[in-house]
């Protein structure tokens, strides 16, 4: 194994390419690379958008990009398409695949000690950047031919098997959605010729989390749901916070009993939705909109998945428009437009959706496992 800097076997392709003028059709900017990730699947099309002159580096299916800009963020990984990014991009490639191979180059980039190096040595104040003679300067263990040829077929593998249990994931959610219109038709343009009441009729009560954000404990007992944590319909316990007893009493209010909804009424997420599991009955909720169903007649995941249709972009979001931020109030979510359903009918979807979930669970568990060798494979081999 020889120990080698980065510029010795990697070089930076600087293609100049005008971007008004150019017949590549896709570019790449930060947002489109996810942190973590080593393949880059997410693109924005030239045409028509607002790309700043800085979008003037080509690159091409196969090539390696890295952000340059808050490597924190540790955004890099293998391009599939040909397209445009800009000049905070490193646009790269092996200097000679007979020395490092082109498929284990994006695996030398998510090895910590790749991740490490470039928050050490990163310049600036406010936005932190690496320049491209600081990142050659780093030395990194190579190994041999074939030991590289090995690895990238393993964890090219790995990754290859992730994206199909993620596409998987993916057609299950989709099926949850082709299912409910099924059972109730559109909810918008009510192509069953439902009967249509407003929210209220459905609700035992409505009322709003605490507006005094309380003390958090790293130690506390009890979970403290905010709009963060609300995500794809479901509650997400990462970067979750949590407040101890004395605490909890001073917003009692808040106290969840379980099978209640959770409305985000203001911020980036505004009209996103949650059910209250049971896992998450006697937890605390945020700053948001809590909901009980009468239960005779409402069933919370059938609501969940009603206004997470289609009806969201066109009956929630318009709603929350404000000059500073987005915000919905109680009483426009009352006064929501509902299709009526028997419960009967809302129990029996609320069966398919808690299958749907199982297969979900255990296809998430699976990626985690991957996930897990996939980190484990670069950290004994890569560093």
């Amino acid at each position: 194994m020889n120990r080698v800097k980065f510029a010795d076997v990697v070089i930076r392709a600087n293609t100049k390419e005008d971007k008004d003028n150019t017949e590549k059709e896709l570019y790449v900017g930060g947002e489109h690379i996810l942190s973590g990730e080593v393949l880059i699947k997410n693109c924005g099309v030239i045409e028509g958008s607002t790309i700043g002159p800085m979008f003037y580096f080509g690159f091409k299916a196969g090539q390696v990009l890295f952000v340059s800009r808050n490597p924190h963020l540790k955004k890099a990984g293998m391009v599939t398409f040909d397209g445009i990014c800009s000049e905070k991009t490193f646009v790269l490639e092996s200097k000679d695949e007979n020395v490092l191979l082109q498929r284990y180059l994006p695996f030398v980039l998510q090895s910590n000690d790749f991740w490490t190096y470039a928050e050490a040595n990163k310049s600036g104040s406010v936005n932190y950047f690496i320049n491209w003679s600081t990142l050659a300067k780093y030395e990194f263990d190579l190994p041999s031919i074939t030991v590289q040829r090995e690895l990238s077929n393993l964890l090219w593998a790995i990754e290859n098997t992730k994206q199909a249990y993620r596409k998987l994931l993916q057609k299950t959610d989709e099926l949850v959605k082709s299912q409910f219109i099924e059972m109730f038709g559109d909810p918008v343009t009510n192509t069953q010729n439902r009967q249509v009441v407003p929210f209220k009729d459905f609700m035992t009560d409505i009322r709003y989390g605490t507006s005094k954000p309380p003390a958090f404990s790293e130690s506390g007992s009890y979970k403290f749901i905010r709009a963060t944590n609300i995500k794809m319909g479901r509650i997400i316990d990462k970067d979750m916070l949590r407040i101890d007893s004395t605490e909890a009493a001073k917003i009692e209010k808040c106290k969840l009993k379980g099978n209640e909804m959770i409305i985000v009424r203001s911020g980036a997420n505004t009209g996103d939705t949650c059910v209250v599991t049971n896992e998450y009955s006697g937890q605390y909720a945020g700053y948001d909109i809590i909901i009980t169903f009468d239960s005779k007649k409402a069933n919370p995941i059938f609501f969940n998945e009603l206004i997470n249709t289609h009806y969201m972009k066109m009956r929630v979001k318009p709603l929350t428009a404000r000059a500073a931020q987005p915000h919905i109030n109680s009483e426009q979510v009352q006064n929501l437009p509902m299709i009526v359903a028997p419960i009967e009918l809302q129990n029996e979807f609320e069966a398919f959706v808690r299958q749907s979930d199982k297969s979900k669970y255990e296809l998430e568990q699976a990626l985690k496992e991957l996930d897990s060798t996939y980190k484990r494979i670069i950290s004994e081999n890569l560093g």
